[in-house]
């Protein structure tokens, strides 16, 4: 039990690191305190989807089957595509990272085995390192597209993105790769939405996967046609051997 304990530690201080620059984007803000009345914000309709937000992407086109959006403010909505990029952005570099090291691991000892059993035999300086780094990218970010919650007589900042600040748009681009196109850089910019919900569920898969199995994803003994067509291959031997046996007889 012991070891059991260690192992689901060790994956909560995982999922902590990996979400780490995110957390701040669905923060819930505070209940108490004087509220200032602030002029009502447009909703969202189905006229409109997602204020023209780009991300409703064939075949799956306005997917919102909880009907989220119905009556959400345009802020909100804002708030939740800064959210889902971060993630998505956090879950692309994870899932690379689980493909990556099993080759290349310079942080690690090389011993083998699930990378939430190696983080915590990390030395101390590198997880100050890390925590350094990420608060960094942090304050930048919050620095970029956050309104400050102090400014203000209310909490009407609290949670809030600038109101010139597009979700995502942090102004990192040291290659020039951003289109000037619109046409173009919309395109980009599905294009990323899609490889980042791919990426948040790859970084989950691997995750659930080495903390049930123990195992890295290339230690792993995986037969896709076993495992599509076991049963009907184990039916057909069980078949071949009974004739076998009583043809002998």
């Amino acid at each position: 039990f012991a070891d059991i304990s260690q192992n689901q530690a060790s994956f909560v201080i995982a999922m902590s690191l990996a979400l780490a620059s995110s957390s701040l984007a669905l923060n819930v803000a505070p209940r108490s305190g004087p509220v200032k009345a602030v002029a009502a914000e447009p909703v969202a309709s189905k006229a409109d989807f997602a204020y023209g937000l780009p991300g409703n992407i064939a075949p799956a086109g306005n997917f919102d089957p909880a009907n989220l959006l119905e009556g959400t403010s345009k802020s909100e909505v804002y708030r939740w595509r800064e959210a889902e990029l971060t993630h998505g952005r956090v879950g692309m570099l994870a899932a690379a990272g689980f493909l990556v090291q099993e080759g290349f691991h310079p942080l690690f000892s090389a011993d083998g085995g699930p990378a939430i059993e190696q983080i915590p035999a990390l030395p101390p300086a590198i997880w100050f390192l890390m925590t350094l780094g990420i608060g960094i990218c942090e304050t930048l970010r919050i620095q970029k597209g956050w309104e400050n919650p102090y400014s203000g007589d209310g909490q009407e900042n609290i949670q809030k993105l600038k109101a010139d600040y597009y979700p995502g748009d942090l102004g990192f681009d040291p290659l020039g790769l951003k289109p000037t196109d619109p046409a173009e850089l919309r395109e980009m910019q599905e294009k990323e939405l899609s490889h980042g919900r791919l990426g948040m569920l790859a970084a989950a898969g691997f995750m659930a996967q080495e903390a049930v199995s123990g195992k890295t994803w290339s230690q792993q003994d995986v037969n896709f046609e076993g495992l599509l067509l076991g049963g009907y291959f184990s039916q057909e031997a069980a078949e071949v051997a009974r004739d076998a046996a009583a043809s002998a007889l």
